[in-house]
């Protein structure tokens, strides 16, 4: 038997093949998952072990915010004078090198005046002192370590990518505007072959402190000497440290630094697995598909196989390891194309302006495991039922012509399927509405909800088949005539096999529909709260969107001619009761000419407090955390000092989308209180003549993005529309694979009517009707899964945004984006029909009446 499954899949090569691709492209998906992020993982972790290579111990300030803009607090040069007079200490360096936050940036400028590296790529700049190099986390390949006011080195990509050479001039922008500088070096950043799209300037210290505007060190790189162990170095520098700094051992700053990394690249890899497993379940649906035609078409052979003898459990064994020998090979293609893949990821991130660090491809054990396990278990368990249908085959139906015909659905069965739809449909219920939930919970819910409803409707839907062929069909039937006609009736011939074809399609469309109707929702709600804010004419912000600025940004458009009001709104992040918060910091005289709270009159409460050092804070907070007008407000700020203030005022902006924090300070007083004050935008109320006056201006921050009133609205919702893009970019896999299923069947059954084929041929069909006759059955099938899929996507989209009522999001139909996908399950069964539909035009008449 084992040899007879394998030469069975020998003499079915075409089908074995069509089958396999859609196991290869799933199991692609996860090894390249796999390879990527270890890949990246790998490079982060030569990156932080040659950081910390030459260090014994490090001292840096303890972390007290989760994401603050101006990163972890710094330590004192004086810290830093005390440390080196230590007997244990052989030698010791302060370094400005925070990979965290946005703190330590400064933007190189290409030859033409623009940011070298952008899409939100961090551009850091860097100082150490070059007199000690070995603490220095980069090494020199070229030229001499920067010394002074106006030197540099720069990272070996950015140098290569631009055309920079040691001696040539550069210009860097920083907190304080453009200065010129001299590239002394080019240095690499571990071992790593590129940094991703990051850029790297590297300064002495004093410079760098210039550039990034900080004061004090990032953190201090000390070297014991002989004798001298790393716990006793320790014990000697703990009582010369200030409460928010720490010190651990080189090696276990690594180990931190690479896991706050991983946690990063843990999310970035469940989210692309996840992808991998929505391809997957498309993958077992095809193979489900193919398998269950396969087994009803070899009905006599697999008959005739019982009258030789063969048992059920040959027969049964025969199948599964034909399911077997499939998964097996389509999961070591699959493992070969993830490398592939892997590239083809990075490159489909670069696009999205998120390039990723590259070393050199990492294929772990665990990856080549996982392929084959996830493979060969998806293919066995899709195969599992055609197999035991396979086994249920009595040695009669060995002397009975023709293929067997499709079985109406017992009671039982469809009582099951509505079971599992309801279920379903429950569990998704609860995880989007359902109070007192943990995010967990939840989360598993509606995870089981949805991959239960994809499931449920698929058994259900030979239910639905014939009713939605009858509708759906009607165009073929008038346009195509006859060949129109015997499309529709080839659909519902077989309800089972139809709807198990259009439940792969379905899958992937009632994903993409969610998507786009949840994302119509969010971004309708997005402009709507936005544009409620905003009583500025003009915006100022980073290039990127969502770096901030430099102060000195706004105060250069400030009492510009016909610039009537310039308000800067700072933004980091703070601790209040134990919770991370952003707060803001505002002009109290400006900041309601150019921002409205939305409701009311618009007026932001509480601004005479605001002026005489209080604090407004956001309605939810204040709800959250029992405050009211008068009471004692405590924040921690990033840098560990603790700021307390009066609330002066409760404002309530759109739940969804508020520009301002959770507390606002004055912006003095928040300029007092933070470490780095920067701005996370400036409003401006100005005249259309000052654009000019305005754009001369900021000349000098190129890192600065002027944007009128509607162009910052539409890109606070462009924003949103690229997630979009690179969501339907990655579900694009899972119909591709829906397609190779749809060439499968429909190549199977064209296989399966030979004889019907040729009968129409004699009678008068041209080739022309026959191909016509398999593209429109093929494009019904299409369709019908679009009518089953889409409704799926806009109910769960629905519920989600039902969910989301609390942040004011709305739900919103986008018709034509609707209509787009309608016509993509369209495009979908003209392609998927084109070999087939040729096939069965090429049918020799004579041949085809002699089959069997």
């Amino acid at each position: 038997m084992t040899r007879v499954a394998l030469r069975g899949l020998a003499g079915r090569k075409l089908r074995t093949v069509l089958t396999a691709l859609a196991i290869v492209l799933g199991v692609a998906m996860v090894s390249g998952t796999l390879m990527l992020t270890d890949t990246i993982d790998k490079a982060f972790g030569s990156i932080f072990s040659s950081s910390y290579a030459k260090t014994d111990v490090v001292v840096r300030g303890q972390e007290v915010v989760d994401f603050s803009s101006s990163g972890r607090p710094t330590v004192s040069e004086h810290l830093l004078g005390d440390i080196r007079a230590l007997p244990g200490v052989a030698e010791a360096a302060g370094t400005l090198v925070d990979l965290s936050g946005d703190a330590d940036q400064a933007k190189m400028l290409d030859r033409d005046g623009n940011i070298i590296s952008g899409g939100g790529n961090p551009t850091f700049g860097f100082g150490v002192d070059p007199d000690y190099p070995q603490f220095n986390p980069m090494t020199l390949t070229e030229g001499a370590w920067a010394r002074g006011s106006d030197q540099v080195v720069i990272d070996a990509g950015t140098a290569d990518g631009e055309g920079f050479a040691v001696g040539d001039p550069i210009r860097i922008a920083g907190e304080s505007g453009i200065r010129a500088f001299t590239v002394t070096g080019i240095a690499t950043f571990g071992g790593v072959d590129s940094f991703g799209g990051a850029t790297v300037a590297l300064f002495d210290p004093p410079t760098a402190q210039a550039m990034v505007g900080k004061a004090g060190f990032d953190m201090i790189s000390v070297s014991a000497r002989p004798g001298v162990s790393d716990a006793a170095l320790m014990a000697q520098i703990e009582p010369l440290l200030p409460a928010n700094a720490g010190v651990t051992t080189g090696a276990a700053q690594a180990a931190a630094d690479s896991a706050e990394i991983g946690e990063a690249i843990d999310f970035l890899r469940y989210f692309l697995l996840a992808f991998g497993g929505v391809a997957l379940l498309v993958g077992a649906f095809v193979i489900f598909n193919t398998l269950s035609i396969t087994v009803a078409q070899r009905t006599r052979e697999l008959a005739t196989l019982r009258t030789l003898g063969a048992t059920r459990r040959q027969v049964l064994r025969s199948v599964v390891l034909e399911a077997f020998a499939i998964g097996l090979a389509a999961s070591l293609v699959g493992l070969g194309l993830g490398v592939a893949l892997a590239r083809g990821l990075t490159a489909v991130f670069a696009s999205f302006g998120a390039e990723l660090p590259q070393a050199g491809l990492v294929l772990a054990p665990r990856t080549v495991m996982a392929a084959l396990l996830v493979g060969v278990v998806v293919t066995v368990l899709a195969g599992l039922m055609p197999a035991l249908r396979a086994t249920r085959i009595s040695p009669v139906a060995a002397v009975r012509e023709g293929a067997a015909t499709a079985k109406r659905r017992s009671p039982l069965g469809v009582a099951i399927s509505i079971g599992v739809v309801l279920l379903a449909g429950a569990a998704l219920v609860a995880g989007t509405l359902a109070g007192g939930l943990d995010t967990g919970t939840r989360i598993a819910a509606i995870v089981v909800g949805a991959i239960g409803l994809l499931v449920g409707v698929a058994m259900i839907a030979p239910l639905a088949v014939r009713p939605l062929a009858a509708v759906l069909g009607w165009p073929a039937a008038r346009i195509a005539g006859a060949s129109g006609r015997l499309a529709r009736g080839n659909a519902v011939s077989n309800p089972g096999r139809t709807a198990s074809t259009a439940a792969a399609l379905m899958i992937g469309l009632a994903l993409v529909t969610f998507v786009a109707v949840l994302g119509a929702g969010l971004k309708e709600s997005n402009t709507a709260a936005v544009e409620d804010q905003l009583r500025a004419d003009y915006v100022l912000t980073s290039d990127n969107g969502w770096q901030p600025i430099s102060t000195k940004a706004g105060e250069a458009l400030s009492g510009l001619p016909g610039v009537s009001a310039a308000s800067g709104v700072r933004t980091d992040r703070a601790l209040a009761d134990g919770s991370d918060i952003d707060a803001s910091g505002v002009d109290p005289a400006t900041i309601g000419d150019v921002y409205s709270v939305g409701s009311g009159d618009g007026t932001l409460p509480g601004l005479a407090g605001l002026r005489a050092g209080g604090a407004i804070v956001r309605e939810d907070f204040a709800d959250d955390h029992d405050l009211a007008v008068g009471d004692t407000l405590e924040l921690t700020t990033p840098s560990g000092a603790t700021v307390r203030r009066q609330v002066a005022g409760i404002y309530a902006p759109p739940r969804f989308m508020p520009l301002l924090g959770e507390v606002v300070l004055a912006q003095s007083d928040f300029d007092a209180s933070f470490p780095q004050p920067r701005d996370g935008f400036v409003l401006l109320r100005a005249d259309r003549g000052a654009q000019p006056a305005m754009a001369a201006a900021l000349r000098r921050f190129p890192d600065s993005d002027l944007q009128t009133r509607d162009g910052f609205v539409e890109t606070r919702t462009g924003e949103l529309d690229i997630v979009l893009n690179l969501l339907y970019v990655l579900l694009a896999l899972s119909v591709i694979v829906s397609l190779l299923g749809m060439v499968n069947t429909l190549a199977l059954a064209v296989f399966e009517r030979t004889r019907e084929i040729g009968m129409l041929r004699a009678v008068g069909m041209t080739r022309r009707g026959a191909r016509r006759m398999v593209r429109h059955e093929s494009v019904i099938t299409a369709l019908i899964g679009a009518a089953l899929g889409m409704p799926m996507g806009i109910a769960a989209a629905a519920l989600v945004t039902r969910s989301m009522a609390e942040y004011e999001v709305g739900f919103s139909l986008p018709i034509a984006t609707l209509g787009a996908f309608a016509l993509v399950a369209i495009a979908a069964g003209i392609v998927a029909a084109a070999l087939p539909a040729r096939r069965a035009g090429r049918l020799d008449v004579l041949r085809a009446l002699q089959y069997e």
